[in-house]
């Protein structure tokens, strides 16, 4: 054992000492007063969380450690006064929804098509939004402006870009390297792309039965730990510890109500066409070993509007996609508060065109400036209203909701795969978008690094509800979310 100096390593996301501060804010956001216990933590020499990292800035001080691990369990015994309005089972979910979906939706020819579009538009989404992550609104403008890229209309770039800019905003420095116009060379891996592959397994494993506790068994084979964040982070570390789903999503995990079940939801939708129900269900059984209340309605909301958009049909437009995942979101909660918000502030909107949404975005930070970029509430409003300004055209979606700032990648990505779905095949896709990607897809998941977006849609299509009832056979009964689910392989695997 060596006696020098002790490590520099910083275990972002995870580490007691930084999460106390995430702890205080998320209280702060919930209504719980947590004065007391900040007071103890600030005193002893504690940091409040940083404004847009995971770790407090400096070496981590390993003195707090032992105190922070107590706050945390103290904040987590504070009632929040919203718990009511927004629960976390799905029995109490359903019973806050008086609009539940209750009836399936016809499926139109060419869904694999569809999804096709799906892939290649979330992927596309998500290349826009990476050399910008994490970037606040007037960085991204600036480099944008700079590059004579604004309004957004092109991927991003540094031909051209001044010292002085590009000094005073740096792009992303993981992303920079393969995701700006000069050196896009197939889509770059990106969690945002993980989850979705990790669905496929999933499903192709288990089966649309799939149980919370079977996510987690595929996490631990499949997915590498350093390729998670924020909550996810969180509930992996603590399923090395021994925590056991659901709690992984509650036990020391101030990220909980963050976007990440949001960017896993869209296998739930895209394999569940026509029936944003059994899609929100699903995406359920996933979120929850991350999440809790309105970071699990993300994944519902998207998982619903994703399953109406993979339906097809005339009347599948934008509006009745985001009122199919408002369908199954507790309508008193601060998600689809936050989902309302966006889409008046749209109505409020006079321009149309893309510089028009700009007051848009200027709105949506006034009303939420307040939260992390990661959490899911500023970026549920943003998206809906960029889905909304752009009627659900990918080309307008995927460019407003980039340029509106926050988690520029996810966002993207989620747009892009909704609008894809309207859009209705790849081929309705501008190519300035989708060629660069050269239907290549990297990732560190499975064996399925290279694959192209093609033979993903056809894997997508072979386990959607559709190709498995066939043009003439019945939909299967659905199972209920709250209980034990079976699985349809063998039982995987124990970690030891």
């Amino acid at each position: 054992m060596s006696d020098g100096p002790p490590s520099a390593l910083r275990l972002t996301w995870v580490q007691p000492e930084d999460l106390v501060g995430h702890e205080l804010r998320q209280a702060a956001e919930d209504g719980r007063d947590a004065s007391a216990i900040e007071r103890r933590w600030l005193a002893a020499g504690g940091r409040p969380a940083p404004e847009r990292a995971g770790a407090s800035g400096g070496p981590a001080d390993p003195r707090l450690r032992s105190l922070a691990e107590e706050l945390l369990d103290e904040l987590a015994q504070l009632a929040a006064p919203s718990a009511g309005d927004e629960p976390t089972g799905l029995e109490a979910i359903r019973a806050c929804c008086p609009d539940w979906p209750t009836a399936r939706h016809p499926v139109g020819p060419g869904l694999e098509e569809r999804l096709h579009a799906a892939w290649s538009g979330r992927a596309a989404g998500c290349v826009l939004g990476r050399p910008v992550e994490k970037l606040p609104l007037e960085g991204i403008r600036a480099l944008a402006r700079a590059t004579g890229n604004w309004p957004l209309t092109a991927w991003f770039t540094a031909r051209g870009l001044d010292p002085e800019t590009a000094a005073a905003h740096p792009w992303n420095r993981r992303s920079a390297a393969n995701s700006l116009a000069e050196n896009i060379d197939g889509a770059p891996e990106d969690d945002d792309l993980n989850y979705p592959l990790l669905g496929i397994l999933l499903l192709e494993r288990y089966g649309h039965g799939f149980g919370t506790a079977d996510v987690a068994r595929l996490w631990l084979d499949e997915l590498p730990a350093g390729r998670t964040f924020t909550a996810e982070r969180v509930a992996y570390r603590n399923l090395l510890a021994g925590v056991e789903p659901p709690r992984t999503g509650t036990y020391r995990n101030p990220f909980r109500e963050w976007i990440g079940a949001q960017i896993r939801a869209d296998i739930f939708g895209w394999t569940h066409p026509g029936d944003p129900a059994a899609a929100a269900e699903a995406a359920w059984r996933d979120a929850v070993l991350t999440h809790t209340a309105n970071g699990v309605y993300g994944a519902m909301f998207v998982a619903a509007a994703l399953a109406r958009a993979a339906g097809g049909g005339a009347d599948a437009d934008v509006d009745a996609c985001l009122a199919a995942g408002l369908s199954v979101v507790p309508p008193a909660s601060r998600y689809a508060a936050a989902v309302r918000t966006g889409i008046a502030a749209v109505r409020a909107a006079r321009d149309g065109s893309v510089a028009g949404f700009e007051p848009v975005v200027d709105r949506l930070h006034t009303a939420y400036g307040s939260h992390h970029w990661v959490h899911v509430l500023p970026n549920a409003a943003l998206v809906a209203a960029a889905l909304t300004h752009a009627r659900g055209d990918f080309d307008g979606a995927v460019r407003r909701v980039v340029s509106g700032g926050w988690d520029t990648d996810s966002n993207g990505a989620t747009a892009g795969s909704l609008t894809g779905l309207l859009a209705g095949s790849p081929a309705a896709l501008p190519a300035r978008w989708t060629a660069p990607l050269k239907n290549r897809l990297a990732t560190s998941v499975g064996a399925l690094n290279g694959t192209g977006f093609d033979a993903l849609a056809a894997r997508t299509f072979a386990l959607s509800t559709v190709a498995a009832r066939g043009p003439d056979r019945p939909s299967p009964p659905r199972l209920a979310a709250d209980s034990p689910h079976p699985s349809t392989s063998q039982e995987a695997p124990h970690h030891e």
